[in-house]
């Protein structure tokens, strides 16, 4: 569950306020008030920009993303909860047996170090896409996405390195936002993982949400490696600023990530 800070102050302030102590470990009755719970029976893995019937020329970066309140935890180090790292299933039905760990097949490919997005290469052709979740031992958990059927029309001569450009963003709903909605967060040619793992190659989100008409700020972090989040704000005018921030408690050593802003108006 991701942690939710009223003010910066109270989280400057967690080393001795109560409030902010319970909120920077994470505790649910902690959540800010802006932050709606989790929808019931809402986790899963699944594609941001792939779906059902789609028609794609390769290369072609598939985004991934994971709901449900779990995170993702690159397996290099260790980590416990509600953790796991995505995995996608080229032409695969799910395993029949969820205690065995996954192969490493072109069929089953691993994204072990807490990415959320890849390149895919195919030929010309009809494919089964899926993705499903495991743990740091790669046995699958009971979070997967729906099959995807798509068609491949065209390989072109793109050259996949020139695909990925290091950075983040977040998705919004279409149309007028009204309460509860969802942001969705995503991190290209980065690792998402767990603060607690101080892991330098990897980072979590962090995300600002100011009122336009003073009605306050909230400032929410996610070091248990979530990618999304519910919000119900108050109508009104917002702006929004996601942020990405390093796992290592020296700090970022592969340099400073620009911010994903956008600006909203709740309905």
């Amino acid at each position: 569950m991701a942690t939710g800070f009223t003010t910066q102050a109270l989280a400057q302030s967690a080393a001795t306020d109560p409030t902010a102590k319970a909120i920077a470990s994470g505790q649910p009755e902690a959540i800010h008030p802006w932050q709606a719970a989790l929808p019931r029976l809402s986790s899963e893995a699944y594609f941001t920009n792939l779906k059902d019937g789609d028609q794609i020329e390769t290369p072609f970066v598939v985004r991934f993303g994971l709901s449900g309140g779990w995170g993702l935890a690159p397996i290099a180090k260790a980590s416990k909860g509600k953790r796991g790292h995505h995995h996608l299933l080229v032409n695969r039905d799910l395993p029949l047996n969820f205690t065995t760990a996954l192969p490493f097949t072109d069929q089953y490919i691993h994204f072990g170090g807490g990415q959320m997005e890849t390149v895919l290469s195919f030929p010309p052709g009809k494919y089964t896409l899926r993705m499903l979740l495991a743990n740091q031992q790669h046995l699958p958990y009971f979070v997967y996405s729906k099959p995807a059927t798509i068609t491949v029309t065209k390989k072109n001569e793109t050259d996949p390195k020139t695909l990925t450009t290091r950075g983040i963003s977040m998705m919004l709903p279409d149309g007028p936002i009204r309460n509860p909605f969802r942001v969705q967060f995503h991190a290209s040619g980065l690792n998402v993982g767990l603060q607690s793992q101080d892991d330098p190659k990897s980072g979590h989100f962090a995300l600002q949400i100011a009122s336009t008409s003073g009605k306050g700020t909230a400032n929410l972090d996610f070091p248990d490696g979530q990618t999304e989040v519910y919000l119900t704000p108050p109508e009104g005018g917002y702006n929004l600023t996601l942020k990405w921030v390093s796992n290592a408690a020296e700090g970022d050593a592969s340099g400073r990530v620009a911010p994903a802003t956008a600006s909203i108006e709740v309905q």
